[in-house]
């Protein structure tokens, strides 16, 4: 199961139904499910009794604090409503010039890299998403070294959850070896940079344009801001979301695009058409149709959040299904992507899938990409748009290829990973051109 939990769920999808019992860890029981009547109960129909599990609540609000990710009930409610006013069309039309900017240092940056051969793009896509969020929450005067720090933090803490949660028997060894008290000091650092940013914020004569701004200006009904600690807490969740989601769609998507130039090359007329010369902002995106299928059809092959986990807070019954108090849902996203029953040829990369005739025939609930239900993921907007924004870029300036004699691997962590990374080699299109032209 700790090597590759999909895997497994997988196969016991295919032995024993949509929806089955096992043991998490071998300690505690859950009920994993594809069904998506019992996925609508849960996340949707019946969401109030539902929570996150403790898994999510303790384990993650351990090292990032209370905010949007690790509450629930009235108190999730109101944090919601307050940073949902940071998504907005107004607010994302804002954040574009700050993504771009960002976007055009981190691919100066890329292109130092690329000159020496195949490059894994993982990192390099995580780099430029992390830098991207960052901004967009702290502003464009955000330092490199502090965000190569946040990041490094963000990515080693995420992998202790993961092994906390696979191997909850090693929870007691953790403790007295002193891993919990090394990220726990991991996590003290990042937080001691970012809360420099927001105090000097505070004492800012002019107001910034970013997320941090949003979040220090929300008001509770009582006319009170949040403190210091909860847009701390509220930032860093919103980075820990923010960026690897991306980071994941576009790596999974330039490694399917390489392998359909047909595909490829409509993406950039598309873009040429729509764009032309002009850099991408928010109110372009409903015209980047096909664009936005190939996306759409990346994130169902590979799901970036590839199970939704939550805890039965009473009693309840979905369909035939009993779920007593206090059992852990397991929705496997993956599964429901990958399900024979609700895609044909679930294994082919087909962004015609996607088209609005035939998504009018999905079947509901069988494709979450962001969630679904009123806990559906805050920043889908934003995620598209940085998702679009950095393909668009991509596509345009580089021709990309996939470098030969390597196994291209998912790996399940809180995120679906590549496992050993996707080796591509890069050359830019404009320096391609040059020299056919001068070969005439």
């Amino acid at each position: 199961m700790v090597a590759n939990p999909v895997n497994v769920l997988q196969k016991y999808t295919a032995l024993y139904g949509d929806t089955f019992r096992l043991y998490l860890g071998g300690i505690k029981e859950a009920i994993v499910t594809t069904n998506p009547t019992v996925i609508q109960h849960v996340l949707k129909t019946n969401a109030e009794n539902y929570q996150k599990s403790d898994i999510q609540v303790k384990r993650m609000g351990h090292f990032l604090g209370k905010g949007l990710l690790t509450t629930h009930g009235e108190a999730w409610r109101t944090q919601r409503r307050l940073i949902q006013k940071g998504f907005d069309r107004k607010q994302l039309e804002a954040l574009s010039a700050i993504m771009q900017g960002s976007l055009a240092d981190s691919l100066r940056d890329f292109d130092r890299q690329i000159g020496a051969g195949p490059v894994d793009i993982y990192p390099h896509l995580m780099k430029m998403t992390f830098a991207m969020v960052a901004r967009s929450l702290f502003g464009a005067r955000l330092k490199d070294e502090d965000i190569d720090l946040v990041s490094h933090t963000i990515c080693t803490v995420q992998e202790f959850i993961v092994r906390q949660t696979l191997q909850p028997y090693l929870n007691p060894w953790f403790e007295v070896s002193g891993e919990l008290r090394k990220h726990e000091q991991m996590r003290v650092r990042a937080d001691g940079v970012l809360l420099e940013y927001i105090r000097q914020r505070r004492h800012q004569e002019v107001p910034g344009h970013d997320l941090l701004q949003t979040l220090m200006d929300a008001r509770y009904t009582d006319g009170e801001g949040m403190p210091d600690e909860l847009v701390l807490s509220e930032s860093m969740q919103l980075l820990v979301a923010g960026h690897e989601t991306s980071s994941n769609a576009l790596s999974w998507m330039l490694y399917l695009l390489s392998s359909r130039p047909d595909c490829l090359e409509k993406v950039r007329l598309e873009f040429d058409s729509v764009l032309g010369d002009a850099p991408l902002s928010f109110g372009d995106l409903p015209k980047l149709e096909f664009a936005t299928q190939v996306i759409q059809e990346s994130l169902r092959l590979y799901p970036p959040f590839w199970i939704v986990d939550r805890m039965a807070v009473a009693d309840d019954r979905a369909g035939d299904l009993d779920i007593p108090r206090g059992s852990t849902v397991i929705v496997f996203v993956y599964g429901a992507h990958h399900a024979p029953r609700y895609w044909k040829d679930p294994e082919r990369f087909d962004p015609g899938r996607f088209t609005k005739a035939n998504e009018k025939q999905q079947t509901p609930f069988t494709y979450l990409p962001f969630g679904a239900g009123p806990r559906g993921c805050i920043g889908s907007h934003y995620a598209m748009l940085q998702i679009l924004m950095i393909l668009s870029a991509v596509v345009t300036k580089y021709d990309f290829e996939l470098a030969p004699g390597q196994t291209i691997e998912a790996r399940p962590m809180v995120i679906l990973r590549p496992k050993h990374g996707i080796r591509m080699t890069f050359t830019l299109a404009m320096a391609r051109d040059r020299h056919a032209i001068a070969q005439e």
